[in-house]
């Protein structure tokens, strides 16, 4: 391989902020993998956001993008999975697996699609240093006509548009908006645009924490919800604290601790098989590795008002919470699923302007 922007590239990337700016192209945020795409002929590298190829683990994804993209090119975009007209992040997330069988049964039942951007350079040309709008015509036209399960991501420089998608895609899977100033060169490991994400607040049962790596401090909360059962299923964690917030915490939570998991609703969280019937914290996997996954068990009495983003599946909070204060008002039975605001649907294919 020999391209102008040879790999690895590390995407420029985008800070948050609490409204969509004026006076910027704006874009749909795709809740998938990031991926630089490097095609010089037959070869082709998807890079991720840490610089590791994930070219193994979509088989499929290469062989398009062999079809579809321009002969030699880098280009940026995001790795995602579409089912039942949303994106699907666990389906995604399924792919990182060691044993290529599995790779490839996976990619014929849920093939992945890429979604395309922005451009880093076309033939023998870098286009890192010129303007954003420059760069996205020079993308346009190289993917004019282009066909599933290649897309060219809609963009707009129309800010009530861009409100517009804000609201109606997250039922779709969509995590927000991206906003790009117009004259932006292409800035590697950067936060150098912006995004607007979408925050609720939902009532959490708080059950446990797992400690901080330095010390006999809380390192993060383990939060859940009972679903419609009576059973108390782990839906994720708020882990932003100040250092001297995680000592405080030790000494509030004292009084609920337990000094055995037995008879806490998470008692199995230890056992392989019980994370096939319920969400549980401490589940194994490849992303976890040999990290430690032990926690703290607390009587699930304390009642946390968090801030989320994004509800994954319905079932777990899809990014970490963001603590807001204690509800002692609340009693922990009350902290269902049936609080949380589902998004109205939105077609994924609509959006691609094209049939999944």
């Amino acid at each position: 391989m020999d391209l102008p922007v040879m790999p690895p590239v590390k995407p420029m990337l985008a800070k948050s902020v609490a409204t969509i700016p004026p006076g910027m192209q704006y874009e749909a945020k795709w809740d998938g993998f990031r991926a630089i795409v490097f095609r010089d002929g037959a070869d082709i590298v998807l890079g991720s956001r840490t610089g590791k190829p994930l070219t193994r683990y979509f088989p499929e994804l290469v062989a398009a993008l062999r079809e579809r993209l321009p002969e030699r090119c880098v280009v940026d975009g995001e790795i995602v999975i579409a089912r039942e007209g949303r994106l699907d992040f666990d389906a995604l997330t399924e792919r990182i697996h060691p044993a290529d069988s599995r790779v490839r049964t996976l990619a014929e039942r849920n093939p992945s699609s890429f979604v395309a951007f922005d451009l880093l350079a076309l033939a023998d040309a870098s286009v890192l240093d010129v303007p954003l709008t420059d760069r996205r015509a020079l993308l346009a036209r190289a993917l004019s006509g282009v066909s599933a399960p290649v897309h060219l991501a809609p963009a707009t420089t129309d800010i009530d548009v861009a409100r517009g998608w804000f609201e109606r895609y997250e039922g779709a899977g969509l995590d927000g908006v991206v906003a790009k100033p117009l004259a932006l060169p292409y800035l590697q490991d950067q936060r150098a645009m912006f995004k607007v994400k979408h925050e609720r607040t939902a009532d959490v049962v708080v059950a446990g924490y797992r400690p901080h790596k330095s010390g006999p401090v809380v390192g993060s909360l383990l939060l859940g919800l009972y679903d419609d059962r009576g059973v108390l299923q782990h839906v994720g964690v708020s882990a932003a604290f100040t250092m001297a917030r995680r000592a405080e915490l030790v000494a509030e939570l004292e009084p609920l601790r337990m000094d055995d998991v037995g008879g806490h609703p998470w008692a199995a969280w230890s056992e392989e098989a019980a994370h096939e019937t319920a969400r549980l914290p401490g589940a194994p996997s490849r992303w976890s590795g040999k990290k430690d996954l032990s926690w703290v068990p607390l009587r699930p009495e304390r009642v946390a008002e968090v801030a989320y983003d994004h509800l994954e599946n319905g079932a777990r909070f899809r990014h970490t919470t963001r603590f807001r204060r204690w509800r002692p008002d609340r009693a922990p039975e009350s902290c269902t699923y049936a609080q949380l605001e589902e998004p109205v649907g939105y077609d994924l294919a609509e959006i691609l302007g094209t049939a999944e």
